[in-house]
């Protein structure tokens, strides 16, 4: 007979069981729950609700449970429907009528919502650990290739000369938003829905302080109606997981466009790269396409919560078993991506010498052209057309600015002096391109300091 059945005159259907049972997936909530549940018992004890050989016999059943679950002598079953009952039957069958009264001043609502926050604040941390573990990878790919001039980029049209240890700060800089917004994600996640009951609380004379601190929350959530059926906790990590596999397929994306015969930037270590069956001179960027790849899949995730979330009144509802499901793979796709994406980046070989090619041609040293005229007394429109004329020019006769004879440049404007070729000389346009947060040496070792102090502060 289910632990709920005491007003039912049928069995339930054997397809409702199939249908109604989460222990399949929430079985990995085995250790928050008995955890949880210890400190319940616990208070009960102190609140003198059930006595203190209650406790103590409890206390020894959960953890007998919990070291024969890690030892894998435990096999959940659907006819206990979930992780809770599951344990509660498991309790009961080795401690008798004691285990019966570990429920009372609880609710499965108030318990699921405690396992469930409980285990998105224990993955945060590891999350957190792999991204800093990433931007600690590129500091010190940054670190090789400040001086390393390529192209930088917009509308993928070649656009300035910056170096490439700028564009993986750039990369680093989002991973810092990612770790402060999953950190915020757990502080505000860190109140306490046990002792909510099922939504009303309890006439019991609970101390709901004293298991929030028992399990290392900072306060008891201050509703009981809203600590059953808030779930924003879960929908705020995968955000803050959606965010952070955009950024990660972004910087996909430039991996596999990099790896290319076309751009032929960087190459990637034969470890973290795939062939073909049929093509044997294939070597492709697999691991950055899966992670593009699974980026969609995480905001699956969130959409899924979100569609579940958006029309349940207050307060539980059993659509939100709907959960947990789409957290643990969102949860289970990040920290499979990241090690494997540091690890990556890590390992692959940088050709300098192609990105100096590329950046050779496009113009990209046309705006220091144009500043040049400007900083020589020509207003920056006129400066722009003129400099418009030079590429259009060039373009017509296959050359560069640096092709181009001081006769030439003088023959559009007399402002141009010889000085010109140092001004659009591309390290020297990286190189004074000194601006906080520019691409300048100066400049990209005050952000590779800036990251590694924010990966020091950030590490526990």
């Amino acid at each position: 007979m289910k632990l709920w059945g005491g007003r039912f005159q049928k069995e339930t259907d054997n397809l409702v069981n199939e249908l109604n049972a989460s222990i399949s997936f929430d079985q990995r909530l085995y250790r928050e729950d008995i955890t949880g549940s210890m400190a319940h018992a616990k208070m009960l004890g102190a609140c003198g609700i059930i006595s203190m050989e209650d406790v103590a016999a409890i206390l020894e059943g959960l953890q007998s449970i919990l070291e024969d679950v890690e030892a894998g002598k435990v096999e959940f079953t659907a006819d206990n429907e979930d992780i809770h009952m599951n344990v509660e039957a498991l309790l009961t069958a080795r401690i008798g009528d004691a285990g019966k009264r570990l429920h009372t001043a609880r609710s499965r609502n108030d318990q699921v919502a405690l396992d469930f926050r409980m285990y998105v604040r224990e993955q945060i941390p590891t999350i957190v650990g792999q991204l800093l573990e990433l931007e600690t990878v590129l500091c010190k790919q940054a670190k090789q290739y400040q001086s390393a001039v390529m192209p930088g980029y917009t509308h993928l049209q070649r656009a300035q000369p910056i170096s490439f240890a700028q564009h993986l700060m750039a990369y680093a800089s989002m991973f810092s938003r990612d770790v402060t917004r999953l950190e915020d994600c757990a502080k505000r996640l860190n109140e306490c829905p046990l002792g909510s009951g099922a939504l009303a609380g309890t006439t019991y004379p609970i101390d709901r302080w004293q298991t929030a601190k028992a399990l290392d929350f900072d306060a008891p959530m201050s509703n009981s109606l809203d600590g059953v059926s808030d779930r924003d906790y879960a929908l705020e990590l995968m955000s803050a997981l959606s965010i952070l596999m955009m950024h990660l397929s972004r910087f996909s994306e430039e991996v596999i466009l990099w790896c290319s015969w076309e751009f032929k930037f960087i190459e990637l270590d034969d470890a973290y790269a795939t062939g073909s069956s049929i093509m044997p001179q294939k070597k492709n960027p697999d691991v950055a396409e899966l992670v593009r790849g699974k980026t969609g899949r995480v905001y699956g995730d969130l959409m899924s919560l979100l569609t579940v979330m958006k029309g349940l009144p207050l307060a539980y509802n059993k659509d939100m078993q709907e959960d947990k499901e789409p957290v643990f793979d969102a949860i289970d796709t990040v920290e499979m991506c990241l090690p494997v994406f540091a690890a990556m980046i890590g390992t692959m070989t940088v050709r300098t010498d192609n990105m100096r090619k590329a950046a050779g041609k496009g113009f990209i040293n046309a705006t220091d052209c144009a500043d040049y005229l400007t900083k020589k007394g020509m207003p920056f429109r006129d400066a722009y057309t003129v400099t418009g004329k030079l590429v259009a020019a060039c373009t017509a006769q296959g050359q560069t600015l640096e092709d181009l004879t001081l006769e030439e440049l003088k023959a559009v404007s007399e402002l141009f002096e010889a000085d010109v070729y140092e001004a659009i000389n591309l390290e020297n346009c990286m190189a004074l391109r000194s601006s906080y947060g520019g691409p300048a040496v100066s400049e990209t070792t005050r952000q590779i300091g800036a990251i590694e102090d924010f990966v020091k502060a950030h590490t526990k």
